[in-house]
């Protein structure tokens, strides 16, 4: 058992009783109350999961096991060479709630480059497709395929108990995180360069190896550690995330949940938002001529764009009262090494010119960017402009947070999900009283 699984099984066993106990001894307290709008809006707000991976702050951000975005990128253990820390690293913080030493982020790498090599029916799976396949189709299906390959598939069938589903599906976490990017990688090179593929390279890490398949050049070795950082996990509510958990509460294995959070993500209201603001930053630099406007002219064309109705992308969040974290860390990143990129000097004018405005026009519940307002622009400016892709990105971080989400909920015994529905009929009642 590698040191990582060890630290993970004695984790799950110290907090099994905590679970536990709150079902029995506490199982009847209430924990929200359940509004009308909220059923019918989508169960917004509604505080009926639990997850202990990541927390949504409305006002310090997304925090990962405790630690903000801030001190995730300063205290794990950095890339020899490189401004962002080990993916690997993260992963491991994710799964204990301990930053780890070098050396157990060393033992994560080893035990990602064992379990790293793709079978070679995925490839033939994906070969199989029309090249015109959108990327998201191909990245989900191929992850899906892997299901013959499922440890758990295997042992639930031998009668494993109840108590050890947690190995399995860590198992098979552990395998298919290790085989994601070279999978996503394979797909981008396959599909928009001719399929010149580069193979992988055993002795970088799974950030560093990912640019290096991708055939970009440094720093797009950090674009790729921090962006698959800042997506891992946002709670267990959003469409992607609590699609993984979903399916994977009815004993689907890894390769069917994530698959399906991928399904999940290529929804235009959730993984799409990054592409869209790209797009309209494009379109702004159009109708300007290209040129950088002053302060001025671009308070006007936001002044103007509002009072036509329409609204400025990737500012405002449903949960969020504060600038981004993850907009704050791409910032930072931008400012420093493509300050002079001329897409992001129209981010970076938005991002003084936008929240005073909307401010000023007292609608917007939280004026400031979120993460989409530059993470295309990031992309962009390194070579990766076929828009579609942008989510594929998204999904392999994201796969670092649901995984070890599923792990615990494993680990713990979770049930299956069943959330119970009521008519309009019966809403009718509770709002108007009954009928006569």
């Amino acid at each position: 058992m590698s040191s990582l699984k060890k630290k993970l099984e004695e984790k799950i066993l110290q907090h099994r009783p905590r679970t536990e106990r709150l079902v029995k001894e506490y199982g009847d307290v209430k924990v929200d109350e359940v509004k009308i709008s909220q059923v019918i809006g989508g169960m917004r707000g509604i505080k009926c999961l639990v997850t202990d991976i990541s927390y949504l702050d409305p006002f310090e951000g997304i925090r990962f096991r405790g630690y903000t975005i801030p001190e995730v990128l300063e205290k794990l253990p950095k890339v020899p060479g490189a401004e962002m820390p080990y993916v690997e690293g993260f992963l491991y913080l994710l799964l204990t709630g301990d930053i780890p030493t070098m050396q157990e982020v060393e033992e994560v790498h080893k035990e990602f480059n064992a379990r790293k090599k793709v079978p070679q029916y995925v490839f033939d799976i994906l070969h199989a497709m029309p090249k015109d396949s959108h990327p998201m189709t191909m990245f989900a299906t191929a992850i899906m395929s892997m299901h013959l390959d499922s440890v758990f598939d295997k042992e639930y069938r031998k009668g494993i108990k109840k108590t050890d589903y947690w190995s399995a599906y860590y198992e098979d976490a552990m395998n298919l995180l290790a085989k994601i990017p070279e999978i996503a990688a394979h797909i981008y090179r396959w599909k928009y360069k001719d399929g010149d593929i580069i193979p992988s390279d055993p002795d970088l890490d799974m950030g560093g190896n990912f640019a290096h398949m991708m055939g970009i050049d440094r720093p797009y070795d950090d674009v790729a550690r921090l962006y698959f950082i800042l997506h891992s996990d946002h709670e267990s509510g959003n469409v992607s995330a609590h699609t993984g958990h979903l399916v994977a509460s009815a004993l689907s294995d890894i390769y069917y949940s994530i698959s399906a959070m991928l399904n999940g993500l290529a929804g235009p209201l959730h993984g799409l938002a990054n592409e869209e603001v790209l797009r309209w930053l494009q379109g702004v630099m159009d109708s300007m001529g290209g040129k950088i406007p002053t302060e001025e002219e671009m308070k006007k064309f936001v002044w103007d764009t509002l009072e036509s109705g329409k609204v400025i992308p990737g500012f405002g969040h449903a949960v969020l009262r504060k600038t981004d974290p993850r907009y704050m860390a791409q910032r930072e990143f931008c400012l420093k090494h493509l300050p002079d990129d001329p897409i992001f000097k129209y981010v970076d004018l938005l991002f003084k010119v936008v929240p005073p405005i909307l401010l000023e026009q007292g609608k917007a519940k939280n004026p400031w960017p979120n993460v989409d307002a530059q993470s295309g622009v990031i992309q962009w400016h390194y070579g990766v402009r076929e828009y579609e892709f942008y989510t594929v990105l998204f999904g392999i971080g994201r796969a670092l947070g649901v995984c070890s989400n599923i792990i615990w909920a494993r680990g713990l015994g979770y049930p299956i999900e069943r959330p119970k529905s009521v008519t309009t009929d019966m809403l009718e009642e509770i709002a108007f009283g009954k009928k006569s």
